[in-house]
């Protein structure tokens, strides 16, 4: 192919990636209105038909609410207008919010049993009563739990990405910056790291040692340390040979400076873009350990132990909403966090959200 050739087809793709289609046409808009009074129907009005039906009129009400939403969002804002994006994002500030209040506001006991033992068991969902979620088989209110369960995860989730982005930052960039005999063994210490199964390694640990919040962080950033350690050493291996790099070598600039003050602000971006994702992933983790007991006990609430306490046969089947309240709200925050890397991915490491 010539160089001309090649260089028209280079100046044609940003314009065929940029195409937006066409807005939703303007007739789904009424599904918005039709979403929200479905899921009305179906979570306040039909407490007397089966937990089936119930389910199924509320996802179609989601269903065809976001529909709505978005063709409204397309004709106000343009066909460019991301409304899971905008949604995602309300949603996880939704969540962090409720995790930093949940201490002050005034929600019924959702923690002690001995200080729930006035409140109704197994009440279904009614927004406007003063347990909007309902309660569990204990009496304690699932809203409440809810926000105490979305504190344990983000504490445990983000405190994991931490340890786990400064540890496998630093080794990685080491490593891709030095290459030789030290590239080679940090390649083999993380290969080795990802290819030990990460549920019997958990499982191993909890065995071993007390489990809180602090203990579970540092347990999960092993799943997250080789994860950056590769991260971060392949995009240093492509900043290593760009001019600004060679140019603070040719100035005198010793190997430290060169590292943190030229490699680690260019390589922290895309890292910082995949922690929403390696989030989403924790969350699940820490989700899955406390649903098979060996994570964070009651009575502190999370979302795993909420779905375990929920799940048996009379419960799940009398009272879904024990089961469903958490694992949705649990779904929503991994999909929001998802969708929000996905748009930081092409916003800080255009190169991989091409891939």
């Amino acid at each position: 192919m010539s160089e001309a050739a090649f260089g028209t087809i280079a100046q044609g793709e940003p314009e065929i990636r940029g195409r937006v289609s066409e807005p939703r046409p303007i007739w789904q808009a009424p599904l918005l209105p039709l979403g929200i009074a479905s899921i009305f129907v179906g979570t306040m009005v039909l407490n007397d038909v089966t937990a089936e039906i119930r389910v199924l009129l509320v996802l179609v009400g989601i269903a065809a609410g976001y529909l709505g939403l978005d063709a409204v969002c397309q004709r106000r804002w343009g066909a460019g207008f991301d409304t899971s994006a905008w949604l995602s994002g309300f949603w996880l500030v939704l969540i962090g919010l409720s995790a930093i209040l949940v201490q002050w506001l005034p929600l019924p006991e959702s923690k002690l049993v001995k200080n729930a033992l006035r409140e109704t068991p197994r009440l279904r969902p009614d927004l406007f009563s003063g347990h909007p979620l309902g309660t569990n088989d204990q009496g304690l209110d699932i809203l409440g739990g809810v926000m105490w369960g979305a504190r344990t995860s983000l504490i445990i989730s983000l405190g994991a990405v931490a340890i786990g982005l400064v540890i496998g930052g630093i080794i990685g960039i080491t490593a891709g910056y030095f290459r030789g005999a030290l590239d080679s063994g940090v390649g083999i210490l993380a290969d080795s790291m990802l290819a030990f199964p990460p549920l019997i390694l958990l499982v191993a640990m909890a065995t071993v040692f007390e489990q809180n919040q602090w203990t579970m962080a540092l347990e999960l950033s092993l799943l997250g340390i080789p994860t950056y350690i590769r991260l971060s050493r392949a995009n240093t291996l492509t900043f290593a040979q760009r001019e600004f790099v060679l140019a603070a070598k040719a100035m005198g600039s010793d190997n430290r400076r060169v590292i943190f003050r030229e490699l680690m602000p260019n390589v922290a971006l895309p890292m910082v873009s995949y922690a929403f994702l390696i989030t989403a992933v924790l969350i699940v983790a820490e989700a899955s350990l406390s649903f098979l007991g060996v994570g964070i006990k009651p009575p502190e609430p999370t979302w795993g132990n909420m779905i375990e306490s929920g799940q048996d046969g009379f419960n799940f089947r009398d009272h879904p909403h024990m089961v469903f309240v958490p694992g949705i709200v649990m779904f929503m925050t991994v999909f929001a966090l998802n969708r929000v890397g996905d748009k930081a991915r092409e916003r800080w490491d255009p190169r991989e959200a091409q891939i």
